[in-house]
């Protein structure tokens, strides 16, 4: 969409939201009927019934009161009398999108919601049941409607449970930060595009065909949870929200690393908003703080085995350049500025070397990247092994992350802003025509002035996955910047929560909560919480025994579930769309091999065999040299200092955030999983295995770095710890095995769109095979295995 026609979409956005429609059907048309929450303002939307393959939108352009609305339906039941007349469909909440496999248009509809908070006066929903409607009349539908194909996409598509763990909001822009807010100016229809829109694709049809956004809701998938507490007298509400991009969305072993577009695997940014309720007071404050996880921004992989609980690592080397990292670091800085501090947390030093050989890349590539920096521009490079830490008690641990997420917190900053209560409630959320640093900016209940504080840059938390070690990391993150907040809002004294402070364990409660939903939905397992459990005071054997538990579903998910999983993501998103003529989903190989990079398929049998480095699972690394790389490896040659670029969107290479991305390869599947409508279906390629049969370490090229273990951006080893042995809070630790306890909730990807009951299927090579039910539910939600 141009800017002009941006502009007109923002001059003509209406100072309203639709929140409740009703479908009505004749045998040629659907009619979707809208209304507003003060139920002065019903719309009309016509779909048409008469084309078998084609999606035929009209939007009435008038606004009708309710007894105008009656007269309209009224008529249009009439003049369809011959032909069964006007019938009520089904009452909704909102168009998810329409998808098309290889026969007619579908529409999603949401049928029933649950408010699951408030933000700025605005309900936040939760889906509670969800409807696919074919569009065309039975009588028009093609024969390939009950064709076998057809039904496995939709089984396939009703896998993704839109009823776990996604959320909405019609007033508020919950894809965005509080910060972003109530400072940029967006249109509705770019923040359809943003990352963290899952049904962007599917909506943007809709979208694209009326010029708004009225009728459609924007998916947000990740966490979402709002609490409230009480200290010293004064009552606050806390929001935890986690937003898991759409790009490079995927499972755990199919999805690592970085794609070449610099997205990375399991990226999800997190929220945390504080705010005193204030009844009767002129003014409260609120404020926000941001922090992101991600996979390690390299080309690597690990290949799915359910022979092996820890599968090969693959580090390939064939963006010898890192640009693809350098286009992921400068995403983070045109999303959140200066200063990006990466907080790193797998192993430095291994007996057996795994971890440590991507540690000793990912410091080769930052301190490559760093070399043409400005010193102020340079990401900030921690490395914490958070698997000794894990040896010393609880307190101690948090002690010690508290200190960097103390220095972390005060580079970059956190929002605070000032509310104020108006006089009349019938204001509208209208976040896309108005800036907050130039005017007040309304929305339905408040009003702010110019915030007090902004955040600028942003703390990044990776381990292996993202999930155990990176949530602990989090919460420390969390619960500093929470003693920051209140005392910014003046409900304590001090910039500090004590970690025994009860209140510490009720939002540590909340990050436990918040890391088990996001490991089952990228691991298929909950978290491992061992260090949480331990703070509870929880009974050890307990603990191990739920730690082995969970990584057996872990495994089991990985080895038998997450190939389904993937390919009903990819349907989703849009990454693969279904066409006649072209191989179905599940005849195509597993799309793991997009992990280590797009540049895979087109090299040659020549130089195939020096690609990848290969970390096995026994501890044996192939290599030319004969230790691994360090930081005081590197020197510095020729440097070049000038700011890391910010990525805009007449940048071919850079990303916005917004930017839709457009593969160069416009007949085939994007390696990166990432496609536009404009992309063609699919074209399968050889598995990495495959394609290199006989791989060789490639040593790393040398090169001048300015940075040594102890610089700034390069204090690596903040703490001295090479004396503590190693335990941890993952899968990797030994567990005791006499007692069994079951895992909490389950993932997003289970019952579906409908109230079809989930079929069990997984993938051996990429072939679906059948798994009872009892199988599927033992997996994925912990229940007993046997009655």
């Amino acid at each position: 969409m141009g800017e002009q026609a941006e502009a007109a979409a923002v001059s003509a956005a209406p100072p309203y939201y639709l929140s409740k429609f009703k479908l009505y059907e004749t045998r040629a048309n659907f009619y979707l009927v809208g209304r507003d929450k003060s139920k002065t303002t019903w719309r009309l939307l016509k779909i048409d019934r008469s084309e078998p393959s084609e999606l035929v939108i009209s939007e009435d352009p008038t606004i009708y009161s309710f007894r105008e609305c009656c007269v309209l339906l009224r008529r249009i039941h009439e003049g369809n009398r011959r032909t069964g007349g006007l019938k009520f469909v089904s009452t909704c909440y909102g168009i998810v999108g329409f998808i098309k496999f290889l026969g007619p248009y579908y529409v999603l509809l949401i049928t029933e919601r649950r408010k699951v908070g408030m933000i700025c006066g605005h309900a936040i929903y939760a889906i509670s049941k969800s409807k696919m409607i074919p569009i065309p009349h039975s009588t028009m539908r093609p024969n390939l409607d009950s064709s076998k194909n057809e039904n496995r996409y939709k089984r396939l598509l009703r896998t993704v449970d839109i009823t776990k763990d996604f959320f909405f909001s019609y007033a508020y822009h919950v894809m965005r930060s509080l910060q972003k807010n109530l400072s940029d100016d967006e249109t509705d229809i770019v923040l359809y595009d943003t990352m963290f829109v899952w049904n962007a694709f599917i909506t943007r049809e809709v979208r694209n065909l009326l010029g708004n956004t009225m009728w459609t809701v924007a998916l947000i998938h990740g966490f979402f949870k709002q609490v409230k507490y009480s200290k010293l007298g004064r009552t606050f509400n806390v929001t935890l929200i986690a937003r898991r991009s759409r790009h490079y969305a995927g499972t755990r072993y199919l999805k690592r690393g970085v794609n070449k577009n610099g997205r990375a695997a399991n990226d999800v940014e997190t929220e945390q908003i504080v705010f005193e309720e204030a009844p009767g007071r002129k003014s409260f404050g609120i404020s926000s703080v941001v922090q992101i996880r991600g996979s390690i921004p390299l080309f690597w992989s690990q290949e799915t085995s359910r022979l092996n609980i820890k599968p090969d690592i693959i580090l390939s080397n064939e963006d010898r350049n890192y640009e693809a990292t350098l286009l992921h670091f400068q995403n983070l800085v045109a999303r959140y500025g200066n200063p990006i501090i990466i907080l790193n947390l797998i192993k430095k030093q291994e007996k057996k070397p795994r971890e440590s050989i991507l540690h000793a890349e990912f410091v080769k590539a930052v301190a490559f990247i760093n070399r043409g920096l400005l010193k102020e521009n340079r990401l900030k490079f921690r490395t914490l092994d958070l698997h000794k830490l894990f040896r010393l008690k609880g307190a101690k641990v948090f002690m010690l992350l508290n200190k960097v997420a103390t220095n972390a917190l005060d580079h970059t900053g956190f929002f605070v802003s000032q509310m104020f209560p108006r006089e009349k409630s019938d204001g509208f959320l209208n976040l896309s025509s108005r800036s907050l640093v130039k005017k007040l900016y309304d929305t339905k209940e408040y009003h702010t002035t110019k915030p007090i504080r902004l955040q600028a840059g942003v703390l990044r938390t990776n381990c292996i996955d993202c999930l155990d070690r990176t949530n602990v990391a989090q919460y420390a993150f969390g619960l500093v910047a929470l003693g920051h907040q209140l005392h910014a809002l003046g409900i304590i004294g001090v910039p500090e929560v004590d970690v025994d402070d009860p209140l510490a364990y009720k939002v540590m409660s909340i990050y436990e909560a918040m890391g088990d939903t996001l490991a089952l939905q990228y691991g298929g397992s909950a978290a491992h919480n061992k260090i949480f459990s331990e703070r509870r005071g929880q009974w050890k054997a307990a603990t191990q025994s739920q730690e082995f538990i969970r990584t057996l579903q872990r495994y089991l998910s990985n080895a038998y579930m997450d190939a389904m999983k993937q390919d009903a993501i990819n349907l989703f998103l849009g990454n693969f769309q279904p066409d006649d003529g072209k191989p179905t989903l599940w005849e195509l190989n597993s799309d793991q091999h997009y992990s280590i990079g797009s540049l895979t398929s087109l090299l040659s049998e020549n130089n195939s065999r020096s690609i990848l480095r290969r970390s096995l699972s026994d501890g044996d690394i192939i290599y030319e040299s004969s230790t691994p790389m360090t930081p005081s490896d590197i020197r510095n040659e020729g440097s070049s200092d000038h700011p890391l670029p910010a990525v805009t969107e007449d940048d071919n290479k850079g990303l916005s955030e917004s930017q839709p991305e457009i593969s160069p390869f416009k007949r085939e599947m994007p390696s990166s999983c990432e496609s536009d409508i404009s992309h063609s279906r699919y074209t399968p390629v050889m598995s990495a295995r495959k394609l290199f049969p006989d791989i060789q370490e490639i040593q790393f090229f040398p090169g001048d770095g300015g940075f040594g273990e102890h610089d700034d951006e390069f204090d690596s080893d903040m703490l001295d710890l090479d004396d503590i042995s190693s335990s941890g809070n993952s899968e990797e630790e030994a567990y005791d095995r006499s007692s069994l306890i079951g895992s909490p909730s389950s993932s997003s990807y289970g019952h579906g769109l409908s109230e079809t009951s989930h079929e069990g299927r997984a993938h051996a090579g990429h072939d679906q095979v059948e798994y009872s039910d009892s199988f599927v539910r033992w997996v994925e939600h912990g229940a007993t295995l046997i009655h």
